[in-house]
């Protein structure tokens, strides 16, 4: 197993972060799966539950997102946890993939929106794979930049998504994987 030094950094979740963790599976690469007590989640290798103590070292204010990302957080504590580990996730990584749809403002739809701009706050190297327009783009000096076929170079990196992961998201990560561990 030439990869065994790779490791996907997760969350285990259904749609994309599921896909991440199978990919890298099938590739022979490590995988931690960033989770908390209570939360269900789909991929069980590499399950890394956080405590209450490490959540809250990565303590973030709903309010603050809120308004980053021009939208609303509903259930408050389960999302803040969940933000928590999306932060532990960027934080473990060189590299960030998100598969999702980059919005209008620049920003990601949904929650996964969080993880690519504290991947941005924190100037990590950052690639989207957009479900809308089955395309790929990478934030570079304030903006995104199309690029057609990045890959992986970063022995840590972070695969995370939306839960509804599309059959042109399915084969971006397919042949994102392909490319970077042949």
């Amino acid at each position: 197993m030439p990869y065994q030094n790779h490791t996907l950094f997760s969350g285990g979740a259904q749609g994309a972060e599921n896909q991440f963790g199978k990919l890298a599976e099938y590739h022979g690469l490590s995988e931690v799966n960033y989770t908390f007590e209570g939360h269900r989640i789909e991929r069980t290798r590499g399950v890394r539950v956080l405590t209450d103590e490490e959540l809250t070292q990565k303590d973030v204010s709903l309010t603050y997102v809120s308004r980053l990302l021009n939208r609303k957080f509903t259930n408050a504590e389960k999302m803040r946890k969940v933000l928590q580990t999306i932060m532990w996730q960027v934080e473990s990584s060189q590299q960030i993939f998100v598969v999702g749809s980059i919005l209008e403002d620049g920003t990601v739809k949904g929650g996964t929106g969080w993880g690519a701009e504290f991947a941005k706050i924190c100037n990590k190297e950052l690639y989207v794979f957009d479900q809308t327009k089955s395309a790929w783009s990478k934030w570079e000096h304030g903006a995104w930049v199309a690029v057609e076929a990045p890959a992986i170079t970063a022995a840590h990196f972070t695969g995370t998504g939306t839960r509804f992961l599309e059959e042109n998201g399915k084969k971006a990560l397919e042949e994102l994987f392909s490319r970077s561990f042949k």
